[in-house]
């Protein structure tokens, strides 16, 4: 019998690519504020399987735009963010007030002056 004689195809090399394409910092900047970038972690302190601390960190870095469209606006709320929120001045005089009616039921402090120390010489002798 004859059989007939395959010959194997060579196996062509692949070349590894590399991306040609680079990135500024700036670039990255923009990408990250516009989409967004989350980062989430958990940091437990444990003795003898005794938790004594944990605490949980997140973080959300996005653009001001990007943030309000996942509903996220607490800097428009916050009395110490927003100075249209900030205390009213009726508190501020009502506090003025109340230390101006302490102030008056204590009497003043008193003033002592130092006694002025001449010296003696001939011509201004101690009597």
């Amino acid at each position: 019998m004859n059989t007939p004689l395959v010959t194997p195809t060579p196996i062509k090399q692949r070349g590894i690519t590399h991306g040609t394409s680079s990135s500024t910092l700036a670039d990255v900047l923009e990408r990250i504020l516009d989409k967004g970038l989350v980062i989430a972690g958990d940091i437990k302190v444990k003795i003898a399987d005794v938790e004594l601390l944990t605490i949980q960190i997140r973080l959300l870095i996005c653009s001001v735009d990007k943030a309000r469209e996942m509903g996220i606006d607490w800097w428009t709320t916050s009395p110490y963010l927003n100075p249209k929120l900030a205390p009213a001045t009726v508190q501020t005089e009502e506090i003025n007030a109340r230390i101006a009616r302490l102030e008056a039921m204590q009497p003043p402090p008193s003033v002592t002056l130092a006694r002025e120390t001449v010296p003696v010489t001939v011509e201004n002798p101690v009597l």
